[in-house]
């Protein structure tokens, strides 16, 4: 099962993007998911590196296996649990 959060409504405040990127990975850490998608669009890269910010902290990091921009696609970030 993979899980999709897409950050583009959440752009402008800090605070509901980290709010959303823990749930996420909560919920996927509750539910067996997989992985996680995560999308915080190419942009400048600001959105991006919050969100690397906020999964390197260390209570979500005993939660997940490992994460990873997408080679393919730089505003994609996918969170692995498996």
């Amino acid at each position: 099962m993979t899980l999709t959060l897409d950050l583009h409504p959440l752009f402008r405040s800090d605070r509901d993007i980290d709010n959303a990127v823990r749930q996420i990975i909560f919920k996927a850490a509750a539910t067996k998911a997989e992985r996680v998608e995560i999308i915080p669009g190419k942009g400048s890269g600001k959105l991006r590196a919050r969100v690397l910010a906020t999964l390197g902290q260390p209570h979500l990091k005993k939660l997940y296996r490992r994460y990873e921009v997408d080679a393919g696609n730089g505003g994609r970030v996918i969170v692995h649990f498996v």
